[in-house]
């Protein structure tokens, strides 16, 4: 089989123009899932796809695709894509490579006259960063029954806004595009995305064949003192929420430290809010979020279970609870599509190597659907969720070639 070449030059037009919408001034790209600027970004991407005649249909969570049609409507399609929501003053190719190298796949094979059995679809996943509102890869995970819709929408933002009043105004503002059934089946799912890590640039390689998606635990904790006035009261009388926090995210982190020799284990507190958060009060109360990944399920059990009792060894006067609100279990792609990424890397001259993605993907939720994979290229010093996010136009380019032949590949099975 013959894969066609795709358009180098467009498929880097096309990021620096969408990185346009929501620039920061240390250029990067601050775009919150269905802000007006993330609309924005749909609409541009609609209409990239009208130039083609490509249908666009939105689903209830706002979810979007872009259709290229197989020769038999029958078949099961299959897709490629990712999202086009950022984190907040994040960078430009995290979630918009995938979405614009599959859309470049779509506009290499129409401008060729290359035909296909299956359709094939560019999907853009709703809200996967989970900035804006929890839970991230909403969309995908409403999409293949991973998550409900009703409690999805129902999520609110800082402001108290409902994701279903933004995905109504996502419609809204594209009023001509068809409506899809959530659920509608894929026979295969292929992702690109920026590494987020530096294994493929200290190897000199172009593209990472992702073979497996490690698992994460997260948790919430609530640390409970007393708020008291800072300028009168003694040490011996305070119960200091801050105090115990800290001590806590200290413990937390010389346990890692103690039992991740080889530093496999990635462990964040990302979010810590200290209230009232005054300045003359003694914090009465944190909330902090611990972000705890693994690729071994063994370990994520085994140091995801110990969190609890080291907070509680580590409270001092001040009370705590730990509430688990999510996991997932590491997950290996399907060898159909590796193995497919693999020969396509090695068929146009590309380095590659076998890589494991240590960070979550709308692909994880795919794999419950279809056949699934994904294709890294290398990101700058491993830089990303960074307004210093970057990447190499040439490794751009290489990504939109192995999607595009993966594709292909995918939509010519029986």
């Amino acid at each position: 089989m013959e894969y066609p070449k795709i358009n180098a030059a467009r498929v880097w037009q096309r990021h620096m123009e969408l990185a346009k919408i929501g620039a920061t001034a240390g250029g990067g790209v601050h775009r919150l899932a269905l802000t007006d600027l993330d609309i924005k970004a749909h609409v541009r991407l609609a209409e990239w796809a009208g130039a083609h005649g490509f249908p666009v249909e939105l689903d209830d969570v706002g979810n979007m695709f872009i259709r290229r049609p197989g020769t038999d409507s029958t078949a099961t399609p299959v897709a490629s894509g990712s999202h086009t929501d950022t984190q907040p003053f994040g960078g430009r190719f995290d979630g918009a490579l995938g979405v614009l190298v599959a859309l470049e796949a779509l506009e290499t094979l129409e401008d060729q006259g290359i035909s296909h059995r299956r359709s094939i679809d560019v999907a853009i996943w709703n809200n996967e960063e989970g900035a804006r509102f929890m839970p991230g890869l909403s969309g995908s995970g409403v999409y293949t029954g991973a998550l409900k819709l009703d409690e999805t929408l129902a999520g609110t933002d800082a402001d108290g806004v409902t994701m279903a009043e933004c995905v109504k105004r996502l419609h809204a503002a594209l009023p001509n595009v068809g409506w899809r059934e959530l659920g509608e089946p894929y026979a295969g799912f292929v992702e690109a995305h920026i590494e987020q890590a530096t294994l493929l640039e200290e190897a000199g390689n172009t593209i990472g064949v992702v073979t497996d998606i490690q698992g994460n635990r997260r948790f919430e904790v609530e640390v409970v003192g007393e708020a008291a006035h800072s300028g009168t009261t003694p040490r011996a009388r305070r119960r200091d929420a801050f105090i115990a926090a800290t001590d806590i995210a200290a413990a937390l982190r010389h346990y890692f430290e103690a039992n991740d020799p080889e530093d496999i284990a990635r462990f964040t507190i990302g979010i810590f809010k200290v209230f009232p958060g005054a300045k003359a009060i003694v914090p009465g109360k944190v909330d902090f979020f611990i972000d705890f990944r693994h690729p071994s399920q063994a370990a994520l059990i085994e140091h995801g279970d110990a969190i609890a009792g080291i907070a509680a060894a580590h409270r001092g006067n001040c009370e705590v609870s730990v509430k688990e609100v999510s996991q997932a279990s590491p997950e290996p792609f399907s060898p159909a599509v590796i193995e497919r990424v693999a020969a396509s890397a090695k068929r146009h001259g590309f380095s590659s190597q076998r890589i494991i993605s240590c960070a979550g993907h709308d692909a994880r939720f795919l794999l419950r659907m279809c056949p699934t994979g994904m294709v890294f290229i290398p990101c700058k010093d491993g830089v990303s969720h960074n307004e210093k996010e970057s990447a190499d136009p040439d490794h751009v380019a290489a990504a939109a070639q192995v999607v595009t032949d993966v594709l292909l590949d995918l939509a010519r099975q029986e």
